[in-house]
């Protein structure tokens, strides 16, 4: 017989004992800096010029830098300044100290968007081998926004994140794996260059935020549940002074009357958890108190009414609660001013046992609404609602939005680009639109039909957790609308699509839009 030993084996947890703890991935190691030294971009082993749509720009590069302005010219159709990450060929000169360097015009459009330029930045020091060092000159793009410097450091950090956790060896991939330092040049302005500092350590700290969310995603249940979820929290609050966190067990719960939420949680291995962060200001002063309620489903096999298809994709489920810590990450290091932040996850699996909910069940919500189940598979509003009714009535926040990947009929209607945003407050839905814009977190907001209402008509209970399948994505906001006092802004917003990309999984969707829209509540009183 083998030899036993009490530590945990590689894989984090024990036959009797499941996982609870889920490891963090870092960013690349480069160091993003900005300068107006000449030398600082002549020394980089890549030189990326980015040319923004104008003949005065092309005009000042001929002037400048005549080679560049040959290779835009050999170009052609195929290199447009005014499509933003439209490249030139990479041109490969040797220097005077004899040494290779590869040059490249990158088309940088109206300078309204960053978050593509960062991107292409990352795509073209992972693709060029051998680079080290990189140098963008933004020297021709004139004295730029906080926005864009922001979306650039935040999508190139973004765009280099791979997930080794569970590779081994020649398995593991490092994009850019030599690459140590990018500047940011600006020609002999040192005023700008110091506000374009401050900006790209914002966009940093918004990658760490987006990175945990993806790490949340990619994590397969074995080892992420609602007991290591729950120590992410933990981890979370004391990365920084300005998270304070609450966590409710079963029994808190229980004395809440959560019955939605804990009789979804009945399945699963591990305990519920009621997971709650609350972001101040460092200087305690609050104009606007907002909740942001993210789905914590850390698997679901459909219960009772068990899936069918996409059952491997559902460690995705959670993808609503990566997104609000993945955002409460950032918010605690960016310090938003005047705005108190509420973070709520009721974090539970859907599963199958002797205790799990069947379908027929009537539970019974925090507000004292009762539901009957029909499908056990549309298990997320069940638990969403118990949270939407927390961030209501017990912490009294003035909006609310909820974060959720709901149903695939979201998808069907808007792709894998776009989120669903639900709300009958038009200045929620242009705030929302703001922030989507702002950070390229896409969305599209769809409607509130009332008259779907009578659809979630139950025979014997208030409410069904389901109604007809067409329009059923307006139908599960309206299902959800009954947890929020009638009053209070609130936006259902189905992530459902673009939370995860094929190629390359987790996408960290909605922790930029989370953050951006949080930190702008503040401002307003």
């Amino acid at each position: 017989m083998a030899e036993t030993t009490s530590e945990k084996p590689a894989f984090g947890w024990t036959y009797d004992k499941p996982c609870d703890t889920m490891e963090w991935t870092e960013l690349h190691c480069a160091v993003m800096k900005c300068t107006t030294k000449v030398d600082d971009v002549r020394s980089s082993d890549l030189t990326i010029t980015c040319l923004p749509e104008s003949d005065e720009a092309l005009a000042a590069l001929a002037e400048s830098q005549p080679f560049l302005h040959v290779l835009v010219q050999e170009q052609g159709e195929k290199f447009k300044a005014g499509k933003v990450g439209s490249c030139t060929a990479v041109a490969r000169t040797i220097s005077s100290e004899g040494r290779l360097q590869k040059q490249v015009v990158l088309g940088v459009g109206s300078l309204d968007n960053g978050s593509k330029v960062g991107s292409a930045i990352a795509d073209l020091c992972a693709s060029e081998k051998g680079v080290k060092s990189c140098a963008v000159d933004l020297s021709s793009c004139g004295e730029l926004q906080e926005d864009f410097l922001f979306g650039l450091a935040t999508n190139f950090y973004s765009d280099l994140y791979s997930d080794n956790r569970y590779r081994n060896g020649d398995k593991q991939k490092f994009p850019a794996k030599e690459l140590e330092k990018v500047w940011i040049s600006f020609s002999n302005n040192d005023n700008i260059a110091e506000k374009a500092e401050t900006a790209i350590e914002k966009g940093i700290k918004m990658a760490r935020g987006v990175a945990l969310s993806k790490d949340i995603v990619n994590a397969p249940h074995s080892v992420l549940n609602s007991l290591s979820l729950m120590n992410t929290a933990l981890r979370l609050a004391k990365e920084s002074p300005l998270l304070e966190v609450k966590i409710l067990d079963k029994d808190e719960c229980e004395q809440r009357g959560m019955g939605s939420f804990l009789g979804v949680a009945r399945g699963s291995e591990t305990p519920p958890y009621f997971i709650h962060l609350t972001y101040r200001p460092a200087d305690g002063k609050v104009n606007r108190k907002v909740g942001c309620v993210g789905k914590g489903l850390l698997f679901d096999t459909g219960g009772y009414n068990i899936k069918t298809q996409m059952m491997a994709l559902m460690k995705f489920d959670c993808g609503g609660a990566a997104a609000v810590l993945g955002a409460a990450r950032a918010i605690a290091a960016l310090e938003p001013e005047g705005v108190e932040v509420n973070f709520c996850v009721a974090a539970c699996e859907n599963m199958v046992n002797a205790k799990a909910y069947v379908p027929s069940d009537i539970l019974i919500a925090s507000n004292g609404k009762s539901i009957e189940v029909l499908n056990t598979d549309a298990e997320g509003r069940l638990t969403l609602a118990d949270a939407l009714v927390y961030a209501d009535i017990e912490l009294g926040c003035e909006k609310i939005i909820e974060l959720s990947t709901l149903t695939g009929a979201c998808i069907v209607a808007l792709g894998t680009n776009l989120s669903g945003v639900f709300t009958k407050y038009d200045d929620l839905a242009e705030e929302l639109a703001t922030a989507s814009k702002v950070t390229n977190d896409q969305s599209w907001r769809l409607p509130m039909h009332d008259e779907y209402n009578k659809l979630l008509e139950s025979k014997i209970a208030d409410i069904k957790n389901i109604g007809t399948r067409p329009g059923s994505s307006i139908q599960a906001a309206l299902f959800l609308q009954n947890f929020v006092s009638e009053d209070k802004p609130f936006a259902h917003i189905d992530i459902a699509g673009p939370v995860w990309d094929e190629r390359t999984g987790a996408t960290g969707y909605g922790a930029r839009l989370v953050t951006e829209w949080a930190s702008q509540q503040g401002k307003s009183s």
